[in-house]
């Protein structure tokens, strides 16, 4: 799983014009997934998303995670994060996994984020053409993968 995490003040998705997920004070998390991606993988990457620490304190140091805060998460299934570009001048996705493999853990993500903070996560719509509108705090982005997580 490949996340791009964003630290927004405000942020919002809509489908054909209409508002599928809102949140104000957050994370915009842009989740890919491959076919190679475990429920493991899943939680680990939920655990790190909760815990990540990137929010100003008094002194305004990066020291408040989500819960510090009151945040809230706008989750976007994003394939085109496993785009391979080295050769020629059209990606290919062929690491994203298919909907039938993304679509029950996206699905579980989203519960397993609702569980760690406490609140509904707000979506898009898996799939669909997603118009996301953003207001990128800091700028503080992001990007993990799970294969790069240290097992200790």
């Amino acid at each position: 799983m490949r996340a791009v995490i964003q630290r927004v003040s405000e942020a919002s998705c809509r489908v054909d014009s209409q508002v599928t997920g809102e949140i104000g004070p957050g994370f915009l998390v842009l989740l890919g997934i491959e076919d190679a991606d475990t429920e493991e993988d899943l939680q680990w990457l939920a655990r790190k998303i909760y815990g990540m620490r990137v929010f100003g304190d008094e002194n305004g140091l990066m020291n408040k995670a989500l819960a510090d805060v009151d945040g809230s998460i706008l989750l976007i299934s994003q394939f085109t994060l496993f785009a391979q570009t080295k050769k020629g001048n059209r990606p290919s996705f062929i690491k994203a996994a298919r909907p039938d493999n993304a679509i029950p853990l996206y699905e579980q993500m989203i519960k397993t984020l609702d569980s760690l903070t406490g609140k509904k996560t707000a979506t898009g719509i898996f799939g669909a053409d997603m118009k996301i509108s953003l207001v990128n705090d800091g700028p503080v982005t992001i990007i993990m993968d799970t294969k790069d997580k240290e097992n200790h």
